[in-house]
């Protein structure tokens, strides 16, 4: 069974809807706590990177361990499929930079996509990204332009949560109290589904790109 590495950085912010995707795509998830001092090896692996409540550019000790390791598994050619802080991150590594905005975005919010597709999607931040170098931008808000963007066809960051199912709303609501801005009780389960639907679409197109680019590797390797 094929395997996926998945970066946590929060107790209350977990795979959500990554895991039943990578469930009904027959993928074994493996997942790190960051904030535990837990990594996966330095490789050209794919891994998935998390949101989480720390400034990306600063934060926790443990943060600092997993930007060299970002940087270092980037060098060795990995596919990463990244959402806040995580997208975050993923900027920094190339290049790119992270600001604070003029208020936080949060709650239910429509970004559209360069095809003119809009999605009602969950937020929670109060930083976003100037693009590295090379970036494609492909969805904004109003409030915050760069909401999802590409470097090259394996490396994939969101400013927004496809992953937050209900389930994992009503645990963050749990766990930060008054201070989440997250919907309470039945708000969105129509739109917690349609961005479910998005998100397995997107996961599919970068884990066969991903695979796509690896072969590629394996074979270039071995003609030297």
């Amino acid at each position: 069974m094929p395997m996926l590495n998945l970066i946590q950085h929060h107790p209350a912010e977990g795979p959500g809807a990554i895991a039943d995707w990578a469930t009904s795509r027959g993928l074994t998830l493996n997942v790190f706590r960051a904030d535990l001092g837990q990594l996966p090896p330095v490789s050209a692996a794919p891994v998935i990177l998390l949101g989480g409540p720390y400034e990306s550019n600063g934060g926790p000790a443990w943060l600092e361990a997993e930007r060299q390791w970002l940087a270092s598994s980037l060098d060795q050619g990995a596919a990463v499929f990244a959402i806040c802080l995580g997208a975050q991150l993923l900027a920094l590594s190339l290049g790119g930079n992270v600001r604070r905005m003029d208020r936080t975005e949060t709650g239910w919010t429509p970004v559209t996509f360069v095809d003119g597709q809009t999605l009602q999607v969950l937020e929670w931040h109060e930083d976003a990204i100037d693009l590295p170098p090379n970036a494609q931008l492909l969805a904004s808000s109003d409030q915050c332009e760069q909401q999802m963007y590409r470097v090259g066809p394996t490396r994939v960051g969101l400013q927004f949560h496809p992953e937050w199912t209900a389930e994992s709303v009503a645990t963050l609501n749990e766990h930060f109290g008054d201070e989440s801005p997250l919907p309470r009780g039945q708000q969105g389960s129509a739109a917690y589904a349609t961005v479910f639907g998005w998100l397995q679409a997107t996961l599919d197109g970068w884990w066969s790109e991903q695979s796509t680019a690896r072969s590629a590797l394996t074979t270039d390797h071995g003609t030297h």
